[in-house]
């Protein structure tokens, strides 16, 4: 199979230098670029359209949040993979993240596990956000208010809700398919009908419009 093509982008050498070394000794994953500033990042993503995109928040210039907005916000054709990965776990800067497209959301000390299952979970459509985040997320949605979501444009159907909370809580599509005693392909049925019905880009906004209905409780 195809390695997961992966482009960093962090100002600090010495970390990207460390991610580097973490991912290519994992099997089935490539480094295909470096960038120290959003700007260059958003450059070197549309010349190698990597698989997955890892982007520190903080950088001078462009920082991580607009350079996710570029390249898998709303309005993008084509949106990549981005996981976004800081030493700062505030609420706002994981909301503005996800809100900007971002498909897993980790802080710099999760580990190098959490950070591969991380990679391949984004590579592979799903979506994984730091567990001591994720405890926090409805929180920040909370605070920060806003509109109303929109109602889905058809009623969900009972499985269709299972499946919804399973996706905010954080699993994988293995992992519902486990813990709902389904199979894989039935569980990515019902995230595509799920993503129809909310209007949702990804498993992201799937999971922040279960937040934000209420339908998550901590």
């Amino acid at each position: 199979m195809r390695p997961i093509r992966v482009l960093l982008a962090d100002d600090q050498d010495l970390v990207r230098t460390g991610l580097r070394m973490i991912l290519e000794a994992q099997p089935g994953i490539e480094v295909v670029g470096e960038a120290a500033d959003g700007a260059s990042a958003v450059r070197l993503a549309r010349e190698r359209s990597p698989d997955v995109c890892l982007f520190d928040i903080r950088m001078p210039g462009m920082d991580g949040i607009e350079a996710t907005r570029r390249l898998a916000g709303p309005g993008v054709d084509s949106p990549l993979a981005v996981v976004v990965i800081t030493t700062f776990d505030l609420d706002e800067h994981v909301y503005a993240a996800l809100k900007a497209g971002a498909r897993g959301f980790l802080l710099k000390d999760a580990g190098p596990e959490l950070l591969v299952q991380a990679i391949r979970a984004a590579a592979a459509g799903d979506a994984l956000i730091a567990p001591r985040v994720t405890a926090r997320l409805l929180e920040a949605f909370a605070a920060l208010g806003g509109p109303r979501p929109s109602p889905p444009a058809e009623p969900l159907t009972e499985r269709e809700e299972e499946v919804l909370l399973t996706v905010a809580r954080g699993r994988t599509n293995l992992e519902i398919a486990k813990e709902l005693h389904i199979s894989l392909s039935t569980v990515k049925s019902h995230v595509a009908s799920l993503m129809g019905k909310l209007g949702a880009r990804n498993r992201v906004e799937i999971a922040m419009w279960a937040h934000e209905t209420g339908r998550v409780r901590r």
